[in-house]
Formats: structure tokens, C-alpha cells, sequence
């Protein structure tokens, strides 16, 4: 779309600035608007455009600075506001795990704005890989399992997982966002 800038929906990875893909670079380093999250590391924002618009919409666990729903909104505008721009929404680990991308992306799309997905690496296995603990081994565990830590069921406030069914499956169970509920958990 000629009238809009172009969206780009970018996993920065788990944090360290060399896991992040060559592709995320060389689009940070051109963008005219970056929108990131709190779990983007000071090394990655340090690789963008020193001439970018950079706007923080972090969430804290209990305190959400911009709700979804606004940063749905403003990477329209932004799209609106820079024609033939590049606007950068950097997300922690990547923007289809857990990440509202998918919510982001529905939004660009009913709106007419262009975007590609950049993946970035998961915190869901590389952390585990920098620790030394693969999520998958040939004959002790042959599937991996992500899973949110933090989706609670709305009438009783605790998690609406079936952990029965879990405890069954045949591999690593990967729990992200869960450190408020990892008693429970």
C-alpha cells in the first residue's frame, strides 16, 4: 500500500544482542519508528536508527504502560503517519510465541498496512540450550511443549491449564511467563 509505511513484526530473542537476527539488524537500523517491549535488551535498542521515533510500550506483570488494544492502534497510525516509513514493533524472544504478534498482525491486515514477521529466537529453548539442557533427546524426551504460565481462568483466578493432561505428554514441558503462579505451576 503506496499510502502506508511498511510494519515489520520482529523477535528480538531471549536478550543477547547475538541472537538476534541479521535481518532484525538491518531493519532496526533503518527504521523511522521503533515500538518495543520491556524485555528488549539496552544492546538491541542500542542497534537502531539514531533517528528513530522510539516508543516504549513495555508491560509489567501488573501494570500494563499501553494496553494491546492501544498498540494495535498505534502501529496503524504510525503506518498512516510515515508513508513508504519503516516501523519496527520489537518484541521480546518472537512475536508469535506469546507475543501478540498474531493480535498485531490482524490488526495491519484489517487496516490495509503491509507487514512481514522477522522470527526470533525463543527464550522457550534457548535458555534451556545456553544452560546446557536440550528440550529434545533421542530416546528420553522426542517432543517439547510450550505452554503460558500466567493464563488465568476467570472465575476462579487460578490456571486454566489441564495439568492431568500435561503430566501425560511424552516430552519437556516449557512453561513461559509463570514465575507469579510457579508454586501453583
Amino acid at each position: 500500500m503506496a499510502n502506508f509505511g511498511h510494519v515489520y513484526l520482529i523477535g528480538a530473542g531471549p536478550g543477547d544482542p547475538g541472537l538476534l537476527t541479521l535481518r532484525g539488524k538491518d531493519i532496526l537500523e533503518k527504521a523511522d519508528v521503533v515500538v518495543y517491549d520491556r524485555l528488549v535488551s539496552p544492546a538491541i535498542l542500542g542497534m537502531c536508527n539514531p533517528k528513530a521515533k522510539m516508543v516504549d510500550v513495555g508491560k509489567m506483570p501488573t501494570h500494563h504502560k499501553v494496553k494491546q488494544s492501544e498498540i494495535n492502534k498505534l502501529l496503524v497510525q504510525f503506518a498512516k503517519e510515515y508513508p513508504q516509513g519503516v516501523i519496527a514493533r520489537l518484541k521480546g524472544g518472537d512475536p508469535f510465541v506469546f507475543g501478540r504478534g498474531g493480535e498485531e498482525a490482524l490488526e495491519l491486515v484489517a487496516a490495509g498496512v503491509e507487514f512481514d514477521v522477522v522470527p526470533g529466537i525463543t527464550s522457550a529453548i534457548s535458555v534451556p540450550a545456553y544452560a546446557g539442557i536440550p528440550v529434545s533427546h533421542r530416546g528420553i524426551a522426542t517432543s517439547f511443549h510450550i505452554i503460558t504460565g500466567h493464563e488465568k481462568a476467570e472465575s476462579n483466578g487460578e490456571l486454566s491449564l489441564d495439568f492431568e493432561n500435561l503430566a501425560k505428554c511424552p516430552g519437556t514441558l516449557i512453561f513461559l511467563m509463570g514465575i507469579a503462579n510457579m508454586d501453583f505451576i
